[in-house]
């Protein structure tokens, strides 16, 4: 899906890995839509988030739901996710489907608009790219994913004009 952004010319596409911010567990008196964040990473975060029109989440499932690291990413910000869509490539033995509700579920609560279509890698693309699986690379499963990487990101595009364009009526 990487690359099907990149190619794009409706879109920038930069990758924000989790793993570059070491995030505190959520520990501030309130959300920063109250009170400004303390912990220098979490503003370090928030000033990261807070400069994209949207957002392309991958989002592994586990115990049907999305990891605590996704969860604690998401609840440093709030106002810099406020009215911004998402996408997602969710993965999992059920394709991530009970992660990717949550994580619609919790985009609800942060004021994002999430596309209707999302990449599943589940059932037997997913156990080929598994490690304990298949073990086999991505793109192998690749053309099983590209029309609903297309519609994802489409819809992704389509939603990123209509926000910005009403957060610029506003002013």
């Amino acid at each position: 899906m990487l690359k099907q952004a990149q190619a794009r010319d409706d879109m920038d596409v930069e990758v924000v890995d989790l793993r570059d911010h070491p995030l505190p567990f959520f520990h501030e008196v309130a959300s920063n839509a109250w009170a400004p964040s303390r912990d220098p990473e979490a503003v370090r975060w928030q000033k990261t988030v807070g400069q994209y029109d949207g957002y392309i989440f991958v989002v592994a499932e586990y115990n049907r739901s999305i990891t605590g690291a996704l969860k604690n990413a998401l609840d440093q910000a709030y106002t810099e996710w406020n009215r911004k869509p998402f996408t997602a490539i969710a993965y999992g033995s059920t394709g991530g489907s009970h992660a990717l509700e949550h994580i619609r579920g919790i985009g609800v609560e942060l004021q994002m608009v999430s596309t209707h279509a999302a990449v599943h890698i589940g059932g037997s693309d997913f156990f080929a790219v598994f490690p304990m699986g298949g073990n086999k690379p991505i793109e192998e499963i690749e053309a099983n994913l590209l029309p609903s990487a297309k519609i994802a990101l489409d819809e992704l595009v389509w939603w990123a004009k209509a926000t910005m364009a009403a957060k610029a009526a506003e002013l």
